[in-house]
């Protein structure tokens, strides 16, 4: 294998990690701002408005990485479909209680933690820092979601 074959390699993984991460941040932000529509119960007003902080980070995120792409000479997924196929998160059923909401929240944020971690571990390898930074920057928020979450439900 080439140098020039190798990095060509590595592209496309990062790519691939990246399109993984659009997939999932849209599916994810419809799905909080579902929570975010039928949250019900005494944590109504706690939830709703932390719902509502969750989805608009979210769309920041989904917009830098999509465009993080673009950059790098990609092409982001961006239709429902696309995004359905290659998601690793489940969508809202639609019948949560308010517990069940955080907690699937939760587990989704930890999904994607995981995943840009690997995500950061190829950008690093092909020495493509401004994705690792990108990545770096996502994991950190959402496990700071994660832990204000977890710190909710007590």
């Amino acid at each position: 294998m080439t140098k020039a074959t190798s990095a060509k390699s590595q592209k496309t993984t990062i790519e691939q990690v990246l399109n993984q991460q659009v997939a999932n941040l849209n599916v994810l932000y419809v799905k909080v701002h579902n929570y975010h529509w039928y949250v019900r119960g005494e944590k109504f007003f706690t939830l709703h408005a932390k719902f509502e902080e969750i989805y608009n980070d979210i769309t920041l995120k989904m917009d830098e990485v999509a465009e993080r792409l673009l950059t790098i000479k990609g092409s982001p997924v961006a239709t429902m479909k696309e995004f359905l196929e290659i998601t690793t998160i489940q969508e809202a059923k639609g019948n949560e209680d308010a517990g069940k909401m955080v907690q699937n929240l939760i587990e989704d944020l930890a999904t994607v933690s995981e995943e840009v971690l690997e995500g950061i571990q190829l950008a690093e390898q092909a020495t493509d820092h401004v994705t690792a930074d990108i990545l770096t920057g996502i994991k950190g928020d959402f496990e700071k979601h994660m832990w204000m979450l977890r710190s909710l439900l007590g």
